[in-house]
C-alpha cells in the first residue's frame, strides 16, 4: 500500500486510565473526536493529554503515526463509547473503566471494543516515554528475573507475543489471578480487564499495540522492528505505577 492512501485511510478510520468527563484533549477537525454538548456529558469519558509532542518518541515511534494514532485512532474509541454508554442506559456516577470492563459480555460488541480501545490506547500513551527509562528498577526488576529469567528473557517473550498475535491486538505483561507476572496476548481492543472475555485475566502493567495503524507508515510489514523500537522507549516507573494502581 502507497504511503499516502495509507494516510488517508488511517485519517478516516475511527479508531482512566483518565475516566473524569469532559477533561483532556480533542481534535476539532475529527468527526471522532469526544464532543462536550449537555445531550451527552453525563456520559462523556475523555482522551487524557499526552504529556509529551507526538515527535517526541521518533525515530522509534514517528511523528505523524502519532498524530494519527493519537488523534484519530484514539478519539474514535473515546467518541464511541460515549456513544455507546448513552444508548445503554448504564448508570454512570461513579463509574470506571476499570469498574466497566469486567461487566462486559462478548456480545456488548460497542463497549466491548470501544471500552478497550480506550483503555488500551491510554496505558500504551503512559507507559511510554521519550528516550525511555534505562531499565525496571526495584522490586519490579526483581520479580521480573525471579519469573522469566533476566530482564531480556522477558522482552524475548514480550516481543514473541507480539509478534505472534495473529492480525489485530495487543500484547501484555499483567500480574495474573494468582498474584504472579505473565505475558499474554489479546485480539483487537480486548484487554485483561475482560474477565467474561479474555482467557487469561490480570491487572495490565504494559501493553504494546500491533494494530496496523500504530505502526505501518514507518515500518510498513517489520512489525518485529517496530516491537523492537518500543520496547526502547518504555517508561519502566510508569510500569511500576500501574503495578501498584
Amino acid at each position: 500500500m502507497k504511503k499516502r492512501t495509507f494516510i488517508k485511510l488511517a485519517g478516516t478510520a475511527g479508531a482512566g486510565l483518565l475516566l473524569a468527563p469532559l477533561a483532556g484533549c480533542r481534535n476539532e477537525e475529527s468527526n471522532d473526536s469526544p464532543k462536550t454538548d449537555s445531550a451527552t456529558r453525563p456520559f462523556l469519558f475523555a482522551q487524557e493529554p499526552l504529556g509529551y509532542g507526538f515527535d517526541a518518541l521518533e525515530p522509534a515511534i514517528d511523528a505523524m503515526t502519532m498524530e494519527i494514532h493519537y488523534s484519530k485512532h484514539h478519539a474514535g474509541y473515546v467518541n464511541k463509547l460515549n456513544k455507546a454508554m448513552h444508548a445503554s442506559g448504564m448508570a454512570t456516577d461513579g463509574l470506571t473503566l476499570e469498574s466497566l470492563l469486567p461487566t462486559i459480555a462478548a456480545d456488548q460488541t460497542a463497549l466491548r471494543n470501544n471500552g478497550g480501545g480506550h483503555y488500551n490506547h491510554t496505558l500504551y500513551w503512559r507507559t511510554l516515554k521519550p528516550g525511555g527509562s534505562a531499565a525496571p528498577e526495584g522490586a519490579l526488576l526483581k520479580e521480573l528475573v525471579d519469573t522469566f529469567g533476566s530482564v531480556e528473557a522477558f522482552q524475548t517473550a514480550f516481543s514473541q507475543a507480539a509478534a505472534k498475535r495473529f492480525g489485530s491486538g495487543w500484547a501484555w505483561l499483567i500480574r495474573n489471578a494468582e498474584g504472579k507476572l505473565e505475558v499474554t496476548s489479546t485480539p483487537n481492543q480486548d484487554n485483561p480487564l475482560m474477565t467474561k472475555i479474555v482467557e487469561q485475566s490480570g491487572q495490565p502493567l504494559l501493553g504494546v499495540d500491533v494494530w496496523e495503524h500504530a505502526y505501518y507508515l514507518n515500518y510498513q510489514n517489520r512489525r518485529k522492528d517496530y516491537i523492537a523500537g518500543f520496547m526502547q522507549r518504555v517508561n519502566w516507573d510508569a510500569v511500576a505505577a500501574n503495578d501498584r494502581a
